[in-house]
């Protein structure tokens, strides 16, 4: 007689629930001590019956063992909170990434509308809003470029005017005055007589009065 294939369901009759539940508590016990000993490891089994009978199988010390799940699993719970941290932040730098791609390509965007390319797909009050842009640019430039000229301006008017001081002082202390200086070389210059004669040595003649 060919046994057929039981059914993961739940056993309607008592009688017969009862009974696979005696057998297929007595195999798993008997499994749980054969895993201990062939394997050397550490096994621990609860069982509570459908009334709430305890059925239990330790290898060694259920206490021990149910307080070596637990630490294991809190281990568990702090390495999966910061791997949940982790995919947070990683998620977050993500979007932030996304966020930033997209406001560069907005700007790459208004910058080749600022040049006067890519207007095809603009409005009328687009335009408009950035011609009002545009001039307000201009504007802002033309001060700032004003304002840079002024200073200088003035700058060079400092230095110039520092320039006269300095010639002022060094006439007062050397009592000097370029004007009549030039006038005396001049004048000597002039008074200056000299009977310089470039040439070969010649004898010259004696005339009588």
């Amino acid at each position: 007689m060919v046994r057929g294939k039981t059914q993961m369901k739940r056993i309607e009759n008592a009688a017969s629930r009862q009974v696979t539940f005696s057998k297929r508590r007595n195999g798993l016990l008997k499994k749980a001590f054969e895993l201990s000993v062939l394997c050397d490891a550490e096994v621990a089994l609860i069982i509570f019956s459908p009334r709430g009978k305890l059925y239990e199988f330790s290898s060694s010390s259920m206490s021990k063992t149910i307080e070596r799940y637990e630490k294991r699993e809190k281990d568990n719970i702090g390495i999966n909170n910061k791997l949940a941290a982790v995919d947070q932040n990683t998620q977050n730098v993500k979007e932030d990434a996304q966020s930033m791609a997209k406001k560069i390509e907005l700007l790459e965007i208004s910058k080749q509308k600022l040049l006067g390319k890519g207007l095809e797909p603009c409005s009328l009050n687009e335009l408009n809003q950035l011609e009002t842009n545009l001039e307000q640019s201009l504007s802002r430039i033309r001060e700032r470029k004003n304002l840079l000229f002024r200073q200088q301006i003035e700058k060079l008017k400092q230095e110039e005017k520092r320039h006269k001081e300095e010639n002022a002082k060094l006439r007062q202390t050397c009592g000097m005055n370029p004007s009549p200086w030039s006038t005396s070389t001049e004048e000597e210059t002039m008074e200056v007589e000299t009977e310089l004669f470039i040439g070969p040595p010649e004898r010259r003649r004696i005339q009588n009065p």
